[in-house]
């Protein structure tokens, strides 16, 4: 099938240069990741239909065919702003349990992973497995991808989940939970074991994207240095200290590995953590979530308050709001500086888009 992105390297170098700027602090507006979709291609669509959830793929559909459908998805994209053509390897929300045995299931909204067996804390060993057959699945549709975009694509990193997230997903939750009381030098050594594992997955998929323009990940943030979005969902259970004892060290560890590091705050249960995640002073930004049923992002100036006043980037998306989410916090914060805003727009929206884009300073 034809590739055909509305995309050219002209436009990369001016992705990569103006988001080199953000990193730096040094962008005097903010960023602004816009897509539109529903653009007619005037072509057949790919023989296999789009899935946001890559995993979704029948085990039947080849990684030739799954990129063929991104293929036609891209294309029915337009890229403003400072967006450019992304796409997720969407194994699920954290799929590192799979690689070390959990079994994965899906459907086309979701995805759960569960032990054959629960086991006791002091009994589990995770073990590297160059077999798996979703490390090979997912490392297939990576390098699948790259070689057929070239480097006109950003494909990014699976999510591969946060430490304590992949430990629940064998314990579970609520085992966890007490195993932080009962077994606390058993949840260090799988801690350490699993930050091991993680950034050899990481490693190990990244090196299958040879022509990759940098790093991205569920959120299409661009970087030319490694970047991830790292999280503890599991931590909206535990109080600070613990946190601190249980958490802190292995984030702090990672972001250390990770040039540019974001951390997905995730819901007022994670709030409490927010000013020890702060003084990591390798941990560039913060994605706040507010979550179901709360006010929407815009609604938490305080929130946004504290993380610019740390020096840490901000990213927030236009899911619950639209173009007013960043209209209104960049009411409350005096300046769009150090934010990206991610959001995408039908085509029938386009003069609404072109008119946002004007208001935060784009010609």
């Amino acid at each position: 099938m034809e590739f055909n992105l509305n995309f050219n390297e002209d436009r990369w170098r001016g992705i990569k240069e103006t988001y080199r700027l953000w990193w730096d602090g040094k962008l005097d507006r903010p960023l602004i990741h816009l897509t539109v979709t529903g653009n007619d291609l005037g072509r057949p669509a790919s023989k296999v239909q789009f899935h946001g959830i890559t995993a979704a793929y029948d085990s039947k559909v080849t990684a030739e065919e799954i990129v063929d459908s991104w293929d036609y998805e891209l294309s029915t994209r337009r890229f403003l702003g400072d967006s450019f053509p992304a796409i997720w390897l969407n194994f699920g929300p954290g799929v590192l349990p799979a690689f070390l045995g959990a079994i994965l299931s899906c459907d086309q909204h979701t995805v759960w992973f569960h032990p054959e067996k629960v086991q006791e804390i002091k009994d589990i060993i995770f073990k590297w497995d160059d077999n798996n057959h979703w490390l090979e699945r997912v490392k297939s549709v990576a390098e699948t991808a790259d070689r057929r975009f070239q480097g006109n694509v950003q494909v990014g990193m699976t999510d591969l989940g946060g430490t304590l997230d992949i430990l629940s997903s064998f314990r579970p939750s609520e085992n966890l939970l007490l195993d932080l009381y009962d077994s606390p030098d058993e949840v260090r050594r799988l801690t350490w074991l699993v930050h091991d594992l993680w950034w050899r997955a990481y490693d190990e998929i990244d090196s299958v994207q040879r022509h990759n323009p940098g790093y991205s990940c569920w959120t299409p943030i661009f970087s030319e240095k490694p970047y991830y979005m790292t999280q503890c969902d599991f931590c909206y259970m535990i109080g600070p200290d613990m946190f601190d004892e249980f958490v802190k060290p292995e984030l702090t560890a990672s972001h250390r590995r990770l040039t540019n590091g974001f951390y997905h705050l995730d819901g007022p249960g994670e709030l409490a953590h927010l000013d020890s995640l702060l003084t990591i002073n390798e941990l560039k930004g913060v994605q706040w979530i507010p979550g179901a049923g709360q006010p929407p992002p815009e609604e938490w100036p305080e929130v946004y308050k504290k993380i610019r006043k740390a020096g840490k980037l901000i990213q927030v998306n236009g899911s619950q709001s639209g173009f007013k989410t960043l209209d209104k916090l960049v009411e409350h914060l005096g300046s769009g500086r150090n934010i990206i805003f991610i959001h995408s727009v039908d085509v029938s929206e386009i003069k609404e888009a072109e008119a946002f884009l004007k208001r935060h300073g784009y010609e």
